[in-house]
């Protein structure tokens, strides 16, 4: 799962085809929910940056077998839509699992051109055990609090320690949450999905997910096709390999981004000054790594912390210049405050991002198998490792609770489908979180898929992140339905946007749409 679309190349902007047709009923209007269907109460939450938002709370049942049981609630959220034509709810989803959708209404509704926003409900939601949804989740308390051992075991010290840690955190979700557990996975969401739809009124619902959240709405279409109306996933997780195998897709894929990371410094070294080969920055880094296990920065950055710092920047190259100047620092300078700052702002875990792991264990080690015998994944991890180090033991640490989790496991969706409307692809040819291989294959599962690709992407999340040619087919597709056809392996064609230039005084800023979506997409969604 290494190879990326060598297949797509070419021309700057290419558009591999043409619009199709607008389906029959895409741009019928969606009659507004009545009074009587809808079970929602509206209150004003907005903030600063979105004054309109609107929450609610709906309760769903902690197992859908058995509606009339236990109760759990969801935290909902919403920007009304304000035209005349009405196009129905569009439930939105940052991914995780373990994501907060509240404020990511917000953000949606104010990515999208005015008069599209306009036609919607943009809906945003706490998934179940999430967020302000309530039970909310925290497993482990300061589970990620530095300084943890070192992620590589290159001793049986070493090795215990982790797996220690893995041990007690499955364990204590089992004590916390026994009652829960069995009911946290990708399933369950979705069926809170269909209750939210029936809650809105709404015989259909429009969906937006990015990276988990992709893999969330293709479930949720195969448990309710015909409740589909539009239907956008973002970085695609690949279905075929939830999730033990992803997530040693993914350990290859971080590791080239990694190296585009020390390219992009070496071609920046009058500023970094720490060389013009990036084989030897490289050599650099772990060097500085190999230190930080010794004596970490600051009391907080050892060498898990320095992963935890630099694999933001494979979700995100807007990261890069901060990263690049917290290394040069410390390598060149001896000074280690950079280091420490830049881990506090992007790699270190508090009281939400606690919750967040918790839900994703607690999903992705319910929803598929994974190896229980831990010497399968010494064999696994170690031979990828041994091509892929840079973030290959820290990936497997994150996910060995479910080498011991309490509760048994689920069988992964086969998402298929021949039954729902065209739905709108994007993938991105480097995307390291959810490899190019995903989007290529929801894209042959879902029968009359367009799939609108970004040739030289490294990016995770790639609309609404200033791509103005990927933000045309979105916005063509929520206004009238309408999807790019190409043949082929990909629809459409967008270039990639140019990787950063280095810090100045006036561009020292992480105020973008590519940062806003980054932060409310998290660190491992």
């Amino acid at each position: 799962m290494r190879k990326r679309a060598a297949v797509l190349c070419g021309a700057a902007v290419v558009v591999a085809g043409t619009f199709t047709a607008v389906p029959a009923d895409a741009g019928t209007p969606q009659s507004p929910p009545s009074a009587s269907a809808a079970r929602l109460t509206w209150k004003k939450c907005g903030t600063a940056d979105y004054p309109t938002l609107q929450c609610a709370s709906l309760e769903v049942p902690l197992d859908h077998a058995n509606p009339r049981g236990r109760q759990i609630t969801l935290a909902l959220s919403r920007i009304p839509h304000t035209a005349k034509k009405y196009q129905g709810p569009l439930l939105v989803n940052p991914g995780g699992p373990g994501g907060s959708g509240l404020t990511f209404a917000g953000f949606i509704a104010t990515g999208l051109p005015k008069a599209v926003a306009a036609q919607y409900d943009v809906i945003g939601f706490d998934p179940r055990g999430v967020g302000a949804s309530k039970p909310a989740l925290n497993c482990g308390p300061g589970y990620f609090n530095p300084v943890r051992p070192d992620s590589v075991p290159s001793t049986p010290a070493i090795e215990k320690a982790n797996l220690k840690r893995a041990k007690s955190f499955a364990a204590a979700c089992g004590r916390k949450y026994a009652s829960v557990l069995p009911y946290i996975n990708t399933i369950s969401a979705a069926q809170d999905m269909d209750s939210i739809r029936r809650a809105l009124g709404a015989r259909r619902i429009n969906y937006f997910g990015y990276s988990y959240g992709t893999y969330l709405g293709a479930v949720y279409a195969k448990l309710f096709p015909h409740q589909v109306r539009r239907l956008v996933l973002d970085s695609i997780v690949d279905p075929t390999g939830v999730w033990y195998d992803d997530n040693l897709s993914q350990d290859y894929a971080f590791n080239d981004r990694h190296r585009a990371l020390m390219a992009w410094i070496a071609k920046y070294d009058a500023t970094y000054k720490l060389g013009s080969d990036p084989e030897q920055i490289e050599a650099k880094w772990y060097a500085m790594r190999a230190a930080l296990a010794k004596k970490p920065a600051g009391g907080k950055v050892g060498a898990s912390e320095l992963e935890d710092t630099f694999v933001p920047g494979g979700y995100y190259n807007g990261y890069w210049p901060y990263l690049a100047e917290a290394f040069a620092a410390y390598v060149n300078g001896k000074n280690a405050e950079p280091l420490v700052e830049t881990y506090e702002n992007f790699g270190a875990v508090d009281a939400s991002g606690d919750n967040g792991y918790s839900i994703y264990t607690s999903v992705q080690c319910r929803d598929a198998s994974w190896p229980r015998d831990w010497r399968q994944w010494q064999k696994d991890n170690w031979a990828v490792y041994e091509k892929a180090p840079f973030m290959t033991w820290s990936n497997a640490w994150y996910n060995a609770p479910c080498a011991f989790w309490p509760t048994g496991s689920l069988k992964p969706v086969n998402i298929a489908n021949g039954k729902l409307p065209p739905a709108l692809l994007f993938q991105a040819t480097n995307d390291a979180a959810t490899p190019y291989e995903g989007g290529v294959t929801v894209h042959r599962l879902l029968d009359d898929s367009s799939l609108v690709v970004e040739e030289g992407g490294g990016n995770h999340g790639i609309t609404l992140s200033g791509n103005t040619c990927l933000d045309k087919y979105l916005a063509a597709y929520l206004t009238d339905g309408r999807v790019p056809r190409g043949g082929g392996e990909a629809d459409a064609v967008c270039k990639a946007l140019p990787d950063p230039k280095p810090l100045t005084a006036k561009a020292a800023s992480t105020s973008s749409r590519g940062a806003a979506l980054h932060r409310l997409l998290g660190a491992r969604s």
